[in-house]
């Protein structure tokens, strides 16, 4: 299937080559600003750079895309994405995990305004976009392979960057109600502006929902598990003049979700309660120094996640247990842009990072006791990067880097990326490929738990190589794409006999990207992608077929169209294709494992609004109007066909 693929793509690349060979690239931006193929982006550089300079894999989910879809959530908008899958064990609220080019969950960092949001206090330092809103987001940025060197820990695979919007024009008022299925509500109030210097952003939301079993109703449970979340979001701004601004980004979340222990049979659990308290701030000053030749951003931002597990006996479980895990990360930085010699953009960072974590776990049944008593333990990292932007001639851009890492623990440790483009302006041709390295440090639940600690494990390490091409068709309006990727993994984290953690595990993924884009026709926008992707396990060596990494499908298709029947009104459809994928059923009553393999399926979205005054908007949404039957993690329930709609009424210019 894989070959088919990319030979469908060369006859429809060549076959473009051919159409629209006379056509000359000049701009890379939509002109009538609804839609642009080459976005501007920060992710890939630190710096503002255009895509169509940039050799890295990125895509970016605009302003424009989250309004027109009605997503409530971030998980929901990453679905469509190429290069990436996903696993939700249940309903909404439930564990929600993004897999970026088939490394593990914990392989992708997340950042929102500049904060690092990935959970230090839990053992993996996995990021749950369970609870993670649209609301007041301006753009989300998807940066595929290791991007240690600018980011440091936890970006093997890459990054995921979530910008809020910033305050403009006159002050403005929103407010959002919306009902629909498992009993689902969300409200919403907004104000954004800018007064005189002063710009700013504020949301506030709730969201609840009755919800349905999160172990599926197929396997024998009924019980519903539901969720209340209450959220801020807020961004202020001051321009000082041309060349000095601050910045301050707030966020808070609070929620409290119910939970099933397992999936499958006898997965029911009336009492198991899931609470979680998040808050981020972050401070930033900019500068612009000799006529813009040295730009400064220097930066502070603390994290805190503060996470709470209960469950008590049941039909089916003997056993109770109280756990509570509190994590704190607090973070300086200082970025230094020096455009000194033509052609070259210099990027020279500092950071320094601290993180603390605290935790108890409590469990008792008729069989054992457990306490796991873990006091508070930090660590410190250090960072120190260099990268420079280079262009040659009118064609050749590109970026090479280096940044070394020294934690107080295991030492250095030392990271590299190279991201070469070539531009064939009179074809709109793009040849691209990156090599780089990354890294994970050691939890401090990795380090220190009484239980599963290790103070002499080793951080884990990924390289990753991709090459691509892109073309560039019809004064702007196609853009189509592909590329090869392969990463290796290794000193990955496992556990002995003893049960303590342990530099164990390997891993191999590689696979290919393509995607299609177009605007031919005014007001219609028309994506297609497709993913191949082979994720082994190589802890033993071996290519082995029967060690397929859990949860990853080889083939993923998404396609997604947006039509906008006049100014005030515009539909679009979003289709997701996931091929059969590897799952390990877990049997409660041995405490044992075994392999599975989780059937195809096919989901097909629709959202839809009509502005009916200039103050009131209608929202419609349908998921999964195919009614589809199907599992993202086997024995957890899914989403059947759901309805949601809504009203937002807009105040402006006050």
């Amino acid at each position: 299937m894989k070959k088919h693929f990319v030979r469908l793509f060369f006859a429809v690349f060549l076959f473009s080559r051919v159409v629209f060979s006379q056509e000359k690239i000049v701009e890379k931006t939509d002109v009538q600003g609804l839609y642009k193929l080459s976005d501007v982006v920060v992710s890939a550089t630190k710096t503002q750079t255009s895509t169509i300079e940039l050799a890295s894999s990125i895509t970016v989910v605009d302003s424009a895309e989250i309004a027109n879809r009605n997503s409530a959530n971030v998980f929901e908008l990453l679905k469509n994405e190429y290069g990436i899958s996903f696993t939700r064990q249940g309903g909404a609220g439930t564990l929600s995990n993004i897999y970026i080019r088939g490394g593990n969950s914990d392989h992708t960092l997340v950042l929102i305004d500049g904060v690092e949001v990935n959970l230090n206090s839990d053992p993996s330092n996995v990021y749950d976009f369970a609870f993670l809103s649209t609301d007041n987001i301006q753009s989300i940025e998807i940066l595929r392979g290791p991007q240690s060197t600018l980011y440091g820990s936890n970006s093997l695979a890459g990054v995921i960057n979530i910008i809020t919007k910033k305050g403009a024009g006159k002050p403005n008022f929103s407010l959002l109600a919306e009902a629909g299925s498992y009993k689902t509500y969300k409200t919403s109030l907004g104000m954004n502006g800018n007064i005189t210097n002063f710009n700013y952003s504020v949301t506030l939301g709730r969201s609840e929902s009755e919800g349905f079993s999160a172990a599926s109703e197929r396997y024998g449970n009924f019980e519903k598990d539901g969720y209340v979340k209450d959220n801020i979001s807020a961004r202020f701004g001051y321009d000082f003049a041309e060349t000095a601004e601050i910045n301050v980004f707030m966020k808070y979340n609070n929620s409290k979700s119910d939970y099933d222990q397992f999936g499958g049979k006898f997965g029911d659990d009336p009492t198991y309660v899931f609470d979680q308290e998040e808050f981020s701030f972050r401070s930033e000053c900019k500068l612009h120094l000799f006529e813009g030749k040295w730009k400064q951003k220097i930066g502070a931002s603390i994290f805190r996640n503060i996470r709470k597990y209960n469950f008590d006996v049941s039909e089916y479980n003997s056993a109770s247990s109280r756990s509570s895990y509190d994590g704190r990360k607090i973070k300086f930085d200082w970025q230094n842009n020096f455009n000194l010699i033509e052609n070259h953009l210099f990027t020279f960072g500092l950071e320094t990072e601290k993180e603390e974590t605290v935790s108890e776990y409590y469990y008792f049944s008729t069989f054992f006791n457990s306490v796991s008593l873990f006091p508070q333990k930090e660590s410190n990292t250090f960072g120190i990067y260099l990268q420079d932007q280079f262009k040659y001639g009118q064609n050749t851009f590109g970026s090479a880097g280096i940044r070394v890492d020294k934690h107080n623990k295991f030492g250095s440790a030392f990271t590299f990326r190279l991201a070469p483009a070539y531009i064939i302006w009179e074809t709109g041709t793009k040849l691209k490929a990156t090599l780089g390295s990354g890294f994970k440090t050691p939890s401090l639940f990795n380090l220190y738990d009484p239980a599963f600690g290790n103070p002499d494990i080793k951080p884990e390490k990924s390289v990753g190589f991709d090459a691509g091409i892109e073309q560039f068709l019809a004064n702007d309006m196609i853009s189509v794409g592909v590329t090869y990727f392969q990463n290796y993994y290794k000193d990955l984290f496992g556990y002995d006999q003893n049960y303590k953690t342990i530099n164990v595990k390997k891993a191999k993924t590689n696979g290919i990207e393509i995607y299609f884009t177009t605007k031919l026709i005014d007001d219609f926008i028309f994506k297609l992608n497709y993913t191949f992707t082979n994720a082994k396990d190589l802890s033993n060596g071996i290519l082995d077929e029967n060690r397929k990494l859990i949860r990853r499908p080889e083939h993923k298709i998404g396609s997604y169209v947006s039509y906008n029947f006049s100014r005030s009104s515009n539909v679009n459809l979003e289709l997701i294709y996931v091929g059969k994928r590897d799952d390990l059923i877990f049997d409660n009553t041995t405490f044992t494992s075994s392999r599975i393999k989780l059937e195809p399926y096919l989901l097909l979205n629709l959202a839809t609004h009509y502005q009916l005054t200039e103050f009131l908007r209608l929202n419609l949404r349908l998921e999964n109007i195919l009614g589809t039957d199907y599992e993202e993690v086997y024995g957890y329930a899914t989403p059947g066909f759901s309805i949601y709609g809504g009203i937002k009424l807009s105040l402006n210019n006050l």
